[in-house]
């Protein structure tokens, strides 16, 4: 592996600089904990490890459709005026700005 731009170490016995990639500590710094009313249980751990991949993405999917229409429930209220081409329009343009 290469020299690194900004080394967080001093040199190695190899004589290479430590360092950690940029796109890293970028991602480090978008993790937020988890609340712990929000951690899974033991019992929904387990049903999540029986699942097949594809369940888990279905699951997922499912989640993913439902939020979307919760979002579009607080978007009506917000804008009770606008037609429904309009709130889904807000609600795809929400979605598509998100960060994970």
């Amino acid at each position: 592996m290469g020299r690194c731009a900004i080394p967080l170490a001093p040199a190695d016995s190899e004589g290479g600089a430590r360092c950690v990639m940029l796109a890293r500590m970028a991602a480090i710094t978008h993790i937020e904990p988890m609340l712990t009313d929000e951690q899974p249980g033991t019992e929904q751990i387990k049903i999540l490890r029986a699942m097949s991949g594809e369940e888990r993405l279905e699951v997922a999917e499912r989640l993913y459709w439902s939020a979307r229409k919760m979002r579009a429930a607080g978007v009506r209220p917000q804008h009770p005026d606008w037609p429904e081409t309009r709130v889904q329009a807000d609600v795809r343009r929400i979605f598509s700005n998100a960060r994970s």
